[in-house]
């Protein structure tokens, strides 16, 4: 059942000071931020001319060695995610496991890392390509899954010989110092990350003048689409390579011939995980009129048994939003979808950060559920008539990170994808989900750009092509 959270622990993950802390490798900061990026810039500047010429096995050791660091920690790493983002023990669990887990399968690219390509084939000419690192890499990340996304940051960057200048996010700053301390354990060399945090009011300024440094070769941002769109910005004034992992509005078609048993699940799973704040967590249920009865029953069912509450406590499937602010602004969406026809089929209370798993119905392109990232414990349904509209109303966002398609026709199902204006699409499944060798990434307003695989390799490295006369 759903609990109240009138009792329960207010948690305010936001810090009202952000930690300071030393080490040989990593630097988390303060106010000093102003003054100290550019030190730090400078040391890894400094430390990319020893790291880019090592040989790649040395820095597989390294980042192995991490992975090790991590999980040594793991309990630790748990409590703080809980204490400071809300988390679930699961989610907290997850974090460092898929942490992990992109450090080493990362390591599996080594090869194709440091071996040349040879593109022309020419009786008198020797023609090769070459990977060769960047240089700085400037890499910013978010608070929602700090350790995931702050290894993603690091992980193809470091392997491809370059040194990263590593932005965390103001809201998870414990987290983000075992992460910097897990980095000067590791037998990754000295300055090859270095990760700072800044107060939020300085953040902008202080991004702004390490884009603009000589020094920085590439950006990465994950985050909000309000916040890329201002650094790609700055990017463009530069001319600087950024790789933007944006805000997400994922849709999850089913059609009539569903296994609605599979999808209800997949749908609580991808609504409600995290609280729903995921860049690819399903806000947008889209549903073929004939089943929609059905499987809205099905998906409240499994709604209903959720626990809401302290996310320490084992039983606990949902804990609290970031912040209150977070809460009052979903809360607001479903208010105003309410207040132009939709009907709460359950949930929608607010207690501080605490809001309960909500599913909506009947919810139309006039209302701001229908328009706008949630980024919270919403699914919203909207029913259409067949694939076409579900296609029609799947694209009408601005958003293209991740869809799902349900369906018993795979056929169908392929055909729907190929026109599903999104970056990853699954069938059957999810529409969370993350893997380290698939690329990953969005259109529209998701960004641009692709983290995760071979097709990491190209967005942190130069692409240099020789030839010599023979």
């Amino acid at each position: 059942m759903i609990t109240t959270a009138s009792d329960i622990i207010r948690f305010q993950p936001a810090a009202s000071s952000l930690l300071a802390a030393d080490g040989e490798h990593c630097r988390v900061t303060r106010e000093r931020a102003t003054t100290a990026c550019p030190k730090m810039l400078a040391e890894c500047a400094a430390a990319f001319e020893g790291w880019s010429k090592t040989p790649v096995q040395d820095r597989v050791r390294g980042l192995k060695s991490l992975a090790d660091e991590l999980e040594k920690s793991r309990d630790l790493f748990c409590d703080v995610l809980m204490e400071e983002i809300g988390a679930t023990a699961f989610w907290a669990n997850h974090n460092v496991t898929l942490a992990a887990k992109t450090l080493i399968e990362t390591v599996s690219y080594a090869e194709t890392v440091a071996q040349n390509r040879h593109p022309i084939q020419d009786a008198n000419v020797h023609s090769y390509a070459v990977n060769e690192p960047l240089g700085v890499c400037l890499a910013i990340t978010p608070w929602n899954a700090p350790l995931i996304l702050g290894a993603r940051a690091i992980a193809m960057a470091l392997l491809c010989g370059n040194t990263v200048l590593l932005k965390g996010n103001e809201l998870s700053p414990k987290c983000n110092q075992l992460f910097g301390e897990a980095i000067a354990r590791s037998e990754l060399q000295d300055n090859v990350v270095n990760l700072f945090l800044c107060a939020a009011d300085k953040s902008e300024d202080i991004v702004e003048m390490l884009i603009a440094s000589p020094v920085v070769r590439h950006v990465s941002f994950t985050g909000s689409t309000r916040v890329g769109r201002r650094v790609a910005k700055m990017c463009a004034r530069h001319l600087k390579r950024p790789l933007l992992e944006l805000g997400g509005q994922a849709s999850m078609i089913v059609l009539k011939d569903a296994n609605l048993n599979i999808a209800a699940a997949a749908a609580v799973e991808g609504g409600y995980l995290n609280q729903g704040q995921i860049c690819m967590s399903t806000e947008r249920l889209i549903v073929d009129e004939p089943i929609a009865a059905d499987f809205i029953a099905k998906v409240e069912s499994m709604r209903a048994e959720l626990v809401l509450g302290d996310p320490r406590q084992a039983e606990t499937d949902l804990g609290p939003l970031i912040n209150e602010e977070s809460a009052q602004r979903v809360s607001s969406l479903v208010s105003d979808a309410v207040s132009k026809g939709a009907r709460v089929i359950g949930g929608a209370g607010i207690d501080g950060a605490f809001f309960e798993p909500t599913l909506v119905d009947h919810v139309e392109p006039e209302m701001r559920l229908f328009q706008e990232e949630v980024f919270g414990p919403v699914l919203s349904i909207t029913r259409v008539d067949g694939a076409d509209e579900a296609i029609t109303i799947a694209n009408d966002s601005n958003y293209g990170l991740a869809a799902s398609i349900f369906t018993e026709d795979l056929d169908m199902a392929r055909s729907i994808a190929a026109q599903l204006e999104t970056g990853i699409c699954h069938i059957n499944r999810s529409t969370v989900d993350d893997d380290p060798h698939a690329p990953f990434g969005g259109m529209k307003d998701s960004g641009y750009g692709r983290f995760g695989g071979r097709w990491a390799i190209d967005e942190f490295t130069n692409q240099r092509w020789f030839t010599e006369r023979i």
